[in-house]
């Protein structure tokens, strides 16, 4: 089988082996047996924020199938709590949340993938980032072969990362959300939705109304997966915003001004850390000439909705894609400094 049958992408060679767990003790057992061995292992979600190398994956890749949604409740804290097993279909989730009067995930709508990925970046979107609600996740430890319930302060959540990123310790097994029993959504963060909504930021409406709208809002931008539509052969978001100090944001300024005008202000928005800023990546992009469509004639491009979309055409290898990103990533690194990093996982091939 080749990979490329299993991410959003439509990119990847094939894999030595393959094994679909579709229940908790098949996905522990099937890590536990190649990890005995010496196995390499890729465990498999939605395949929507993965990129493997056209060569593939020497090893063996688990699929992660698994299903089960609880319903419970914390009256300590006056919240609702959804126990997701891994394999759960991310949006379908949120979409039962907010059917079922829970607030608090309403603004990561639409997002492709699977629940069990979405601690591993801490998935984000228009305000809402899951370590927000996360209570706790419950994992396979390689390490020492047991299954450990991990509370949402071990996590290390950071923007798009946490202790699961980039580490091979743990395979999750469920993520519990704690939510807010309620049918008005949490108040709304950001500006671009508060505006499709008509309403300030700051402000609450109901949970299926700005549900509705974020998935309006990435739809436009080609960030819900649709067969239909070519610009969403891609894995998202392919870099994630950078976190810039004072010292770096007056920097990329004076470049702005120097490059676009002197009347030239670049949007920042406030970062969890205390005197950080988060710039967009995408006006960084466009501004150092990547415009969207860009084409460099190898099968890979900028999405036409969105800057930060690296599409596959339909001809485009994995090799392909990562020529434009690093063209990319080194022209916004020559004209303002800054060295954008991937958001998706890399298997094989490096930025």
């Amino acid at each position: 089988m080749r990979l490329s049958d299993y991410t959003t992408v439509r990119l990847g060679g094939p894999a030595r082996g393959f094994v679909r767990a579709d229940r908790e003790d098949e996905l522990i057992e099937a890590v536990r047996t190649a990890d005995a061995s010496g196995e390499p292992v890729l465990i498999l979600g939605g395949g929507s924020n993965l990129v493997v190398a056209d060569e593939g994956f020497d090893g063996t890749v688990i699929q992660v199938a698994t299903r089960g949604v609880t319903r419970g409740a914390d009256p300590s804290l006056g919240i609702g709590t959804v126990t997701v097993a891994a394999g759960e279909d991310w949006d379908a989730v949120v979409a039962r949340t907010v059917a079922e009067g829970l607030a608090g995930l309403e603004c990561l709508s639409g997002i492709p993938g699977l629940a069990g990925a979405t601690p591993i970046q801490n998935v984000g979107a228009y305000g809402q980032e899951v370590s927000e609600t996360i209570t706790r996740v419950r994992g396979y430890d390689r390490k020492t072969g047991d299954v450990a319930e991990i509370p949402n302060e071990q996590c290390g959540f950071g923007y798009r990362t946490s202790r699961f990123r980039g580490a091979d310790r743990f395979v999750v097994l469920s993520v519990t959300f704690g939510l807010a029993e309620q049918v008005r959504s949490a108040p709304i963060r950001y500006a671009e939705l508060a505006a499709t909504l008509g309403v300030s930021p700051g402000d609450q409406v109901e949970s299926t109304e700005v549900r509705s709208a974020v998935i309006e809002l990435r739809q436009r931008k080609g960030m819900v997966i649709n067969p239909a539509d070519p610009d969403t052969a891609s894995v998202g978001s392919f870099f994630v915003n950078p976190v810039l100090d004072g010292a770096a944001l007056a920097a990329v300024e004076a470049a702005a001004r120097a490059r676009c005008g002197p009347g030239t202000r670049v949007p920042r928005f406030a970062a969890t850390e205390e005197g950080l800023v988060k710039v967009p990546a995408a006006w960084l992009i466009e501004r150092a000439g990547f415009g969207r469509g860009y084409h460099p004639g190898d099968g890979a491009r900028i999405s036409s909705k969105h800057t930060l979309a690296l599409v596959n055409s339909g001809s485009a290898s994995t090799a392909a894609l990562m020529a434009l990103a690093r063209e990319i990533r080194d022209g916004v690194r020559d004209a303002f400094g800054v060295s954008l990093a991937p958001e998706p996982v890399l298997v094989g091939v490096s930025l």
